[in-house]
């Protein structure tokens, strides 16, 4: 289950209790940090936490300050210094030496586009959105919250009373969602400044594996703590079935009529593992015409790979260098993976790699940071 899957969950069952609850989000890191912008945790008036917001380190005095905001039915910024080791709050020698701003937002369930129902939309939502949240520096201001959500078509949903900076805000999430990045923004006017964070929000990748043997149910197993939406299809009914995938969507079909309950989106990932050649070659076939795939894992030997290509090729079909570049045979890292588990880790590895546009090697070859802080910075806006 997604993150934003379990606080919508937490939410709903708090709300039907009749708890009231704290969203507490990280709305920009200067530095390093365990958890990156856009990192959420929900907190109820009774201290259950859902979802988190650092690697355990924040999560005791956000605690606090979400029972605080909660008490006074207010938002609040709050700002970590996890580079300060002298402060007694978030412990010392935490290594992580950055700048966590922190916005806490009481829910208000009468309102119709607070920030979980804003939530929902975007977890909802079959293409990426931009989810808007505004705030202060100056915490002695009135900080905002989450208070939009932008579609790929410009829908908005959610409000921002201020015209001017509603449609700058808006231009900028549209040009956030086809570059697919988030930004962080500091917008000036003559009587105000506010920050944004505008966050770009994907569906989550969609794994399907056609294959429905022994090995497919360890590699379905493993990917459903990353949240993935999981499919499996095979022609045999005594394979597919949910006494075997309980948790995956289950299509029981033919090669050629695969793709019919299948919807295909940027972050679609097929592993091909039938172990009947027949049924992925033909998959691989239409696979090809699928401009939006991004990944065509196939298992087994490379000489599997080599006689497909040869039919390809029998049937009159060259492949080009955009569709060799999507197909990974034979699939996986190089782990020196034997058993099945090991097998299925080098793969999930290697789509998450290509998924993320990621140089696969390890961490420790890389100059300075881990992840790309240019993106982090604010930019000043005048309005």
């Amino acid at each position: 289950m997604r993150e934003i899957e379990a606080i919508i969950s937490s939410y709903d069952e708090a709300r039907n209790e009749g708890h009231k609850c704290v969203l507490a989000t990280v709305v920009h890191v200067e530095g390093s940090s365990y958890r990156a912008a856009g990192a959420r945790m929900l907190v109820d008036e009774y201290g259950f936490m859902t979802g988190a917001i650092s690697g355990g380190c924040l999560e005791g005095d956000a605690l606090r300050k979400a029972l605080l905001a909660l008490d006074q039915n207010r938002s609040k910024l709050i700002t970590y210094d996890t580079s300060d080791e002298d402060d007694a709050v978030i412990g010392v020698q935490l290594g992580c030496n950055g700048i966590i701003q922190v916005l806490f937002e009481p829910i208000d369930p009468e309102k119709q586009n607070n920030p979980i129902e804003l939530l929902r939309k975007a977890e909802h939502a079959d293409q990426p959105v931009a989810l808007v949240s505004l705030f202060n520096l100056d915490k002695t201001k009135h900080q905002a919250g989450i208070v939009l959500l932008v579609d790929e078509q410009s829908n908005i949903t959610g409000q921002i009373d201020d015209q001017a900076l509603c449609e700058k805000i808006t231009s900028v999430a549209r040009n956030s969602l086809k570059k697919r990045i988030n930004h962080f923004g500091e917008y000036r006017s003559t009587k105000d400044t506010q920050h944004a964070f505008v966050e770009v929000i994907s569906p989550p990748p969609r794994l399907v594996l056609v294959g429905a043997g022994n090995d497919a149910q360890v590699l379905s197993r493993m990917a459903e703590p990353l949240g993935w939406d999981i499919i499996v299809a095979d022609g045999r009914p005594t394979h597919a079935n949910k006494k075997r995938f309980n948790s995956c969507q289950v299509i029981v079909t033919n090669p050629g009529e695969l793709l019919d309950n299948i919807e295909i989106h940027e972050q679609t990932a097929f592993v091909l593992m039938t172990h009947n050649y027949n049924y992925d070659l033909d998959v691989l076939k239409l696979l090809l015409n699928e401009e939006q795939v991004p990944y065509i894992g196939i298992l087994g030997p490379n000489k599997k790979y080599q006689r497909m290509l040869d039919d390809l090729e029998e049937d009159g079909i060259t492949l080009s260098e955009e569709q060799y570049s999507k197909i990974y045979a034979p699939v996986g890292l190089q782990l020196g993976a034997e058993n099945p588990a090991e097998i299925g880790l080098s793969i999930l590895s290697e789509i998450q790699g290509v998924l993320t546009d990621s140089d696969i090697r390890s961490l420790r070859e890389l100059e300075g940071s881990i992840h790309n802080k240019e993106n982090r910075k604010f930019r000043e806006i005048s309005l």
